[in-house]
C-alpha cells in the first residue's frame, strides 16, 4: 500500500540543490505523492565508463527507489551512436559498433550497481526503427521552430562548425526513448543535468502530442569543480566511476582534497546521507576545519556508493599508510592498492635491507642505504631499522608485501608475487 505520509521528494531534491528546471512544479509534486511513479535516467556510452558527474543521476534514482516508484536507468547504446550535440563546440568522432557495444556493457554494470535499479538499452527498440516509421510516428510531432531554439543547438548554429543533421535529430531519438518507456514501463518522468533539459522538453512534447498524455521532467545544476569547470568526460582530470580508470586510492583521496566550501554541497549531492546530517557534518567541519572531518566522511560515503565498503576501508587505510601511519594492521586490499599508487618491484628472500634500499630509488647507492640505516631514516613496515640485516619471509605482510620508506613520504613497495 503507497504511503502517502512517505517524504516529499521534491522537497528533498531541492533542499539538496538538486532541481534547477522542470515541468510545472506543483504537477510534478502531486504525482510523486499520488502513488509510485515510473522515473528514468540514461547515460550516453560515449566512454566505457561513467564520471562523477553522473553519479548525480544514479542517487537520485536510488532515492525513487527507496521511497518506492519505480526508476529505470537507460544505457543509451543507440543514442550513443549519434551523439548529443550539448555542452560541445564541434561534432564528436562517431564510435564504430564495436566499441559502443564494449563501452555499453562496462558502463551497464556501473548502471546496475550504484543505481540498483533495473537497467534498458534503446538499441534494443531503436535498433529496428526504419527510417520512415521515424519520420511518420516521431518527426511529424516535432516542431523544426522549437528544435532550432533549444540552447544546446542554438548555440552550435552559432558557432563555427555549425551542426550536423545527425547531432541535429539526438533530441529526437532521445524523446522518441522517454514514449517508448512510457507506452512500455510507465515512465512519466525523465531526469538529467541541465545541459539535457531540451532534450527532456522534447520528450514531453512528443507525448503530449503523440499520446495525448501529460508527464513530467526535471534538471539538476551541473556539478562544478571549485574552480568552475564542469566534471566531465572530456576535462582534464576526469573523476571515473571505473576503478581501473580511477583507482579506489584515487577516488578517495580526491574527496579528501576538495575545497572547505565545497563539503556542505557534495555531502548533499553526491552522497545518501539525510539532509540534515548531511549539514550537520558540515557544521560540525566548519568548527575545525583542518582536522579535514568534512572531507574523510565525503571520501567514505562516496567511496563506498561506488566501489563499495571494503573498497572504501582500504582506500582509506592506503591513505593512512602514505601519510605515515603503519602498514602492520591494514588489510590486503590496501596492499594491493599501494602496490598502484608507489613504485613496486620484486622482494628478494633473503638480501639484505641496505641492498634492498639501494636498490630502489630511496638510496643511490649502498653506503647511502647505510647512512639512511645509521640515521635512523629508514623503516621496514613502519618500525624504524638503524643496522642493516637480511630481510626474509617473516618480514612480510600477507606473506607478500614489505614497505620499505624513506624519510616521510618517500616509499618503496616489494612484492613477492612478483620475485
Amino acid at each position: 500500500m503507497w504511503d502517502h505520509d512517505a517524504m516529499d521528494l521534491i522537497a528533498d531534491l531541492e533542499a539538496r540543490g538538486l532541481i534547477q528546471d522542470s515541468t510545472d512544479r506543483d504537477a510534478l509534486r502531486a504525482r510523486i505523492q499520488a502513488g509510485p511513479v515510473g522515473v528514468y535516467y540514461g547515460c550516453d556510452p560515449s566512454n566505457d565508463s561513467l564520471q562523477i558527474g553522473n553519479l548525480i543521476g544514479l542517487l537520485v534514482l536510488r532515492k525513487f527507489a527507496d521511497a518506492g516508484h519505480h526508476p529505470v536507468a537507460l544505457a543509451g547504446g543507440a543514442t550513443g551512436m549519434i551523439g548529443d550535440p550539448g555542452g560541445r563546440s564541434k561534432e564528436r568522432n562517431l564510435l564504430d559498433a564495436e566499441t559502443l557495444d564494449r563501452n555499453t556493457k562496462r558502463i551497464a554494470d556501473q548502471l546496475e550497481r550504484i543505481s540498483r535499479v533495473p537497467l534498458v538499452n534503446n538499441l534494443g527498440w531503436t535498433g529496428q526503427l526504419t527510417l520512415l516509421d521515424f519520420l511518420r510516428d516521431v518527426g511529424k510531432h516535432a516542431s523544426v521552430n522549437q528544435m532550432i531554439a533549444r540552447e544546446s543547438v542554438k548555440a552550435r548554429l552559432e558557432s563555427e562548425n555549425g551542426i550536423s543533421f545527425t547531432e541535429f535529430s539526438y533530441q529526437l531519438l532521445q524523446a522518441n526513448d522517454y514514449l517508448h518507456l512510457s507506452r512500455n514501463h510507465q515512465v512519466e518522468i525523465q531526469i538529467g543535468g541541465s545541459d539535457q533539459w531540451g532534450n527532456l522538453l522534447a520528450g514531453v512534447d512528443l507525448i503530449r502530442k503523440a499520446d495525448g498524455r501529460h508527464v513530467h521532467a526535471f534538471t539538476w545544476p551541473l556539478l562544478l569543480r571549485s574552480d568552475g569547470k564542469k566534471f566531465g568526460k572530456s576535462e582534464d582530470g576526469a573523476i571515473w566511476l571505473a576503478a581501473d580508470k580511477t583507482s579506489p586510492y584515487q577516488f578517495f583521496q580526491y574527496w579528501m582534497n576538495v575545497a572547505d566550501a565545497d563539503v556542505e554541497r557534495f555531502l548533499l549531492q553526491l552522497t545518501l546521507l539525510p539532509v540534515q546530517e548531511g549539514r550537520a557534518v558540515a557544521a560540525a567541519h566548519a568548527q575545525a576545519p583542518h582536522k579535514r572531518a568534512g572531507q574523510r566522511r565525503l571520501a567514505q560515503e562516496i567511496t563506498t556508493l561506488v566501489h563499495g565498503a571494503e573498497a572504501a576501508t582500504a582506500a582509506e587505510e592506503a591513505s593512512a599508510i602514505l601519510f605515515g601511519g603503519s602498514p602492520a594492521g591494514a588489510s590486503g586490499q590496501a596492499l594491493e592498492f599501494l602496490s598502484t599508487e608507489v613504485p613496486t618491484s620484486p622482494f628478494t628472500d633473503g638480501v639484505t635491507l641496505a641492498a634492498a634500499l639501494a636498490a630502489t630509488p630511496l638510496a643511490s647507492s649502498l653506503s647511502d642505504a647505510r647512512r639512511t640505516l645509521a640515521q635512523g631514516a629508514a623503516s621496514v613496515n613502519g618500525e624504524v631499522v638503524r643496522e642493516d640485516r637480511p630481510l626474509t619471509g617473516v618480514d612480510l605482510l600477507y606473506d607478500r608485501w614489505l614497505l620499505l620508506r624513506k624519510g616521510k613520504r618517500n616509499y618503496h613497495l616489494l612484492d613477492a608475487a612478483t620475485s
